[in-house]
């Protein structure tokens, strides 16, 4: 007879060190909700970010996740979960929750289950809060350690943010993110003015259905879409406009959709950015095993914080490890 399994469900607030600013605002601490599921005495967690961008409240997710525990308890598998949610933090937490506990109770890692190569280190980018040309041009300069640099824009005032971060830091590799700020008829001034700055991509420029202009210039910097894209379902229509997707677990529902979403968009001649939520370190290792065919990675969440959760990743000259067994994914 199969084990009953339990289930626990926590909020966490995590504070942001200085702040965090995109176009639709700011915040100084990531709340996040985290999924414990025990069988027979191993416990595998999972941690999600509720956004109100997708309709998604912190008390709305906990209680989606609370409610799928009598389903867990009859031996809710990761397939099974797939059709009981849709994709978004609530199935986040618990596939990734399932996958933690079925590499303990394997005794082996979650990169080998999903029949990965042993996991490596990564490159990943260090992210530059919205602000006025000069502080992130000030914020970028002290983060020269990190050798690539995300930049959040905000639309007006953007050409003269780029410029003055490239002047600050010549030699670093540079991506940007509009979080959906842009307006069509500034579109290719603007991309023009990241190419000058050497920006090697650009996520989601226009709002997510207003970005149809994307089809029809010539995309002189690599596009990519976030807000556009959630998990292989919607990537077919955003193929045209496109030239690389970010793919996020809060978004995908989980680490099941979200490898399998990264096949779809690797046959569809999408590049590929491992991104994050401001959040620990338990939510970026299982992202690490998307990053690891990933062709940009974002996954500086914990660098973000105040504190991270002991153990956390190691993240050293801008690069992220692999997790410690007693952090996420087994041995």
């Amino acid at each position: 007879m199969k084990a009953k399994r339990s289930l626990s469900v926590s909020i966490e607030r995590w504070p942001i060190r200085g702040g965090f600013t995109i176009s639709r605002g700011a915040k100084h601490e990531a709340i996040v909700v985290v999924t414990s599921i025990g069988e027979r005495g191993q416990v595998g967690r999972g941690e999600c970010v509720p956004y109100a961008r997708y309709g998604e409240s912190v008390e709305g997710v906990a209680r989606a996740i609370k409610d799928c525990g009598p389903a867990l308890a009859d031996g809710l598998d990761r397939a099974a979960l797939q059709t009981l949610l849709p994709p978004g933090a609530a199935r986040n937490a618990i596939d990734c929750g399932l996958w933690d506990l079925d590499s303990k109770l394997a005794g082996r890692s979650a990169a080998s289950l999903a029949r990965l190569e042993p996991l490596r280190a990564v490159a990943t980018a260090f992210t530059i809060s919205l602000a006025s040309p000069d502080v992130m041009a000030a914020n970028a300069k002290a983060a020269v350690r990190y050798p690539l640099l995300k930049l959040k824009l905000g639309g007006d005032g953007d050409e003269a943010r780029l410029a003055a971060i490239r002047a600050a830091v010549p030699a670093a590799r540079l991506i940007a993110d509009a979080n959906e700020a842009w307006r069509a008829a500034d579109l290719e001034r603007l991309i023009a003015a990241a190419a000058a700055a050497q920006v090697e991509l650009i996520e989601q420029p226009l709002p997510a259905g207003e970005d149809g202009a994307l089809q029809h210039i010539a995309r002189v910097v690599p596009v990519c879409a976030d807000e556009s894209v959630h998990d292989r379902a919607s990537l077919a229509a955003i193929a045209d406009r496109y030239d690389a997707v970010n793919i996020k677990l809060d978004k995908t529902g989980g680490l099941t959709e979200a490898l399998a979403t990264a096949a779809e968009a690797k046959r569809l001649g999408l590049k590929i950015v491992a991104g994050c939520m401001v959040a620990t370190s338990l939510a970026m290792a299982p992202a690490l095993l998307v990053a690891q065919n990933a062709d940009w990675v974002d996954l500086d969440g914990p660098l973000l914080l105040e504190r991270d959760r002991d153990p956390g990743l190691t993240y050293a000259s801008g690069t992220v490890s692999p997790p410690a067994p007693g952090l996420w994914g087994g041995s």
